[in-house]
């Protein structure tokens, strides 16, 4: 990586378009350098709704940040947070019949998962490719078994895959700026190897529950690899609208009651302690208990937790290993009034050792897909870039090129 140039991070979420420009010093660090945050215009419901609107204004913000440092952009890396991905869990094998495990036999069993996810789905794109597990002979092997002696050798890896039309229309907004996109990075990737070294690769195996303000997604990570995700179309915007409703309350007021952090600590002395009158005009109050308020947060917050968690086919083989759930509540809002809900029932019903963790920081999460552009990781099959990976990444990036 050149010192001293300007990187540009674009990324597209489901509220906001982030534009990140930083810099590599001598010691190949990533200095961040300029930011901007703009709303998502032309994007709905997860889908670019209209193209010219959404180039226009990518194209207005990266040309104030090129102004402003006197430099023009030939491409960027793009985080996506609001395609949805599909992934596919697919294994190959190899009868070895007593022989050595080569390079040539696990190269074959590659490009064959290969050709077959690109035959059977051809609407998509894909995006990443992971080592999930590999078996000689029954016995699950950490690293390659290249030169190991064997009768049977299986390895499965997992595809993530975004719609073709998706990156046609990227592709198309970038273009029309005179922008390649380098790299697609899918940001709930990008936070699970953060939340990985956090904890100094101590925890490799669990979940991720991410409630934005009106979509939600779960990620699994399994001994560092990259093995689920699925989004959800609803947030924490659904829980002050049954308040509104239930209550029959203005959402301004509902939000500068939890702006006062009422619900913090969730234990009322009296269950008949009511809400203040000073949240409300002469005309419009009305005695509401505060527990009302607190039995419609938890009636909702269970559904939530169940639909995200009963739909996920790992979460039965894990529940009895003391798997890790981190869970991340976008809106400050439910975060600080009610976030301990979450962690209750989650930890109660589901038996799992949770974990409430911040929103990441946009810098950090910029700094984190550098490395990942620059590096790769440990567990891909195709590593992202080429410089400075491991013996495992660079016989597949070898077999795949």
């Amino acid at each position: 990586m050149q010192t001293d140039i300007p990187t540009l991070f674009v990324e597209i979420n489901d509220l906001n378009y982030n534009f990140v420009v930083g810099k590599y010093d001598e010691n190949q660090n990533l200095k961040i350098i300029e930011k901007i945050i703009t709303p998502n215009e032309g994007i709905q419901k997860n889908k670019f709704i209209n193209i010219e609107l959404a180039q226009k204004s990518i194209k207005k913000n990266i040309r104030v940040i090129e102004d402003k440092i006197n430099y023009v952009f030939k491409e960027a890396i793009v985080i996506i947070d609001t395609f949805e991905n599909s992934c596919i869990n697919i294994s190959g094998f190899k009868k070895l019949n007593g022989s050595q495990i080569l390079k040539e036999n696990i190269s074959y069993i590659l490009n064959s998962l290969k050709l077959a996810i690109s035959e059977n789905e051809k609407k998509k794109t894909i995006l990443h490719i992971f080592n999930s597990k590999s078996v000689l002979d029954g016995i699950c092997i950490e690293n390659l078994p290249i030169g190991l002696f064997g009768d049977f050798y299986s390895h499965e890896l997992t595809f993530f895959l975004i719609d073709n039309n998706d990156v046609k229309n990227l592709k198309k907004i970038f273009n029309k700026n005179n922008l390649s996109i380098k790299k697609i990075l899918i940001k709930n990737f990008i936070e699970g190897t953060q939340i990985i070294n956090q904890n100094n690769n101590k925890v490799e195996t669990f979940f991720k529950i991410k409630i934005n303000k009106n979509k939600s997604h779960i990620s699994f990570f399994d001994k560092a690899s990259f093995r689920y995700e699925e989004y959800f179309n609803f947030g924490t915007s659904i829980i002050l609208k049954d308040i509104a409703k239930v209550c029959s309350i203005k959402n301004e007021t509902i939000i500068e009651i939890l702006s006062n952090n009422l619900f913090k600590n969730n234990k009322l002395e009296d269950d008949s302690e009511f809400l203040e009158e000073k949240y409300f005009t002469k005309e419009s109050y009305r005695k509401i208990r505060k527990k009302l308020i607190i039995d419609i947060v938890n009636a909702r917050v269970e559904e939530i937790v169940n639909i995200i968690l009963n739909r996920n086919i790992n979460i039965k083989s894990l529940q009895q290993n003391n798997a890790a759930i981190f869970i991340i509540i976008e809106d400050q809002l439910i975060f600080n009034n009610f976030q301990k809900n979450f962690k209750f029932y989650i930890s109660q019903k589901y038996n799992f050792v949770s974990y409430l963790i911040d929103n990441f920081q946009i810098d950090s999460t910029i700094m984190s897909a550098a490395y990942l552009s620059a590096y790769g990781w440990k567990k891909e099959a195709i590593p992202v870039a080429q410089t400075k990976n491991s013996l495992i990444t660079r016989i597949f990036k070898s077999i795949f090129e």
